[in-house]
């Protein structure tokens, strides 16, 4: 049934045509039946058939367009009908197109179309009963009842009609509201699913950063001490080697897990991300690279951070740290501290070094444009939680990267 139907709702005009044609087949026998039973002999006989004829194709023939030329096919009607009135030609079946035209009008023309169409067929009512029914030259008190009832009787067919075609018209408006509700959520989820594949390729990719930066930077200061200091103290070459392939395999489970997220499939790793439980292992990994960490914890009072927020905590201290190990240059020392208060945590990175760049003069906010992809990556990160990152040289020499998240209230 789903099928015909929108067989029929894609071919209008075809359907239209079929019901025109078994309609005028319908109704001209029973148009000239209704002539030939006229009181006429000769030549006036053949006259009454042959308007009876012509006046059932005219009224008929229109009905093609009832749907797809609606306002055409009444105007034309509207024209048969009242040429039908002036040249007395009696009322016959094939005036069943008038409330036909005025249902179709109801139902699929302008609003205008429809209420004009309306009052020229109660106007038209009145028309015809006065016209064949109810001599107004003879005035008869004992006919006006009769007259009334033909009067009214025409009109429920009418309103009937028009009623009808208008409540098709409401309830095909709603289908097609609906419809087009249906359209633009389906336009809006496609949206969303963009934008949140959008945002995963971004954290995949600031994840994808964080990683390489930070294990390729220990790789390489571990690599380089164990060749300088591998011809004068052999014994440090296996400690330097066991740390790069320590950090290695680390650093290559992270990269497993964030290709199996891309791939979408069951094989990525259930490994926990990082947090600040984790920080310990963080700079035991730093200072096995050489480079020396102080870490303290102030403030008594912490709360519970969303696991992103521990996330973003620990990759803005992971990305200062690196940093510093790669620009500071040597015999640099850092100092990491955690700050709980009321409001929130403010996680710090600072070295001694002599500072990543000369253009800041005090420590600035870091906005999309400012700086490399590492502080633009903290940034994109400590904004997703409200808070705020600055960065840029000390006064006395060295660098300084602080972050600040709030808690999140419930």
């Amino acid at each position: 049934m789903p099928s015909i139907y929108d067989w029929f709702t894609r071919h209008r005009f075809a359907v239209d045509v079929v019901f025109m044609v078994v309609l005028w087949l319908l109704l001209l026998p029973l148009s000239i039946a209704s002539a030939s039973n006229t009181p006429l002999t000769g030549n006036s006989q053949w006259a009454a058939l042959a308007a009876g004829v012509v006046t059932t194709t005219a009224l008929v023939v229109p009905l093609a367009w009832r749907r797809t030329r609606t306002v055409m096919a009444g105007s034309i009607i509207a024209a048969v009908a009242m040429l039908q009135w002036a040249l007395a030609v009696p009322p016959m079946p094939s005036n069943l197109a008038v409330p036909l035209i005025v249902y179709a009008l109801a139902a699929f023309g302008p609003r205008w179309a429809s209420l004009g169409g309306l009052g020229l067929a109660m106007l038209g009512a009145i028309m015809l009963v006065t016209r064949f029914f109810y001599d107004l030259t003879v005035v008869s008190v004992a006919d006006l009842p009769y007259g009334l009832v033909l009067v009214l009787s025409v009109w429920v067919l009418v309103l009937f009609s028009w009623t009808a075609g208008d409540l098709n018209r409401t309830r095909r408006l709603r289908g097609q509201a609906l419809e087009d509700r249906a359209h633009r959520l389906e336009i809006e989820a496609h949206q969303e699913r963009q934008l949140a594949a959008s945002d995963e390729r971004a954290h995949i990719a600031r994840e994808m950063h964080d990683i390489v930066a930070h294990s390729l930077s220990i790789i390489i200061t571990q690599a380089d001490g164990a060749r300088y200091a591998a011809a004068a103290n052999p014994q440090i070459a296996p400690e330097a080697l066991a740390t790069i392939a320590q950090t290695g395999r680390s650093s290559l489970q992270e990269m497993r897990r964030l290709l199996g997220v891309l791939r979408g499939g069951q094989e990525a790793s259930t490994r926990p991300l990082p947090g600040l439980d984790q920080l310990d292992e963080l700079l035991l990994g730093i200072r096995a690279a050489g480079l020396p960490v102080t870490f303290s914890v102030t403030g008594e009072g912490r709360r519970t951070l969303p696991a992103g927020a521990e996330l973003t905590a620990y990759r803005t201290l992971q990305e200062g740290l690196t940093n510093a190990m790669k620009h500071a240059g040597p015999n640099v020392q850092a100092t990491v501290n955690l700050v709980w208060n009321s409001r929130g945590l403010e996680v710090s990175v600072r070295d001694d070094g002599r500072g990543a760049t000369a253009s800041f003069s005090d420590a600035l906010p870091i906005h999309q444009n400012d700086g490399g992809n590492g502080l633009r990556g903290m940034a994109e990160r400590v904004r997703l939680y409200d808070g705020t990152l600055t960065a840029g040289p000390l006064p006395g020499g060295g660098f300084a990267v602080t972050a600040f998240i709030p808690y999140t209230e419930n």
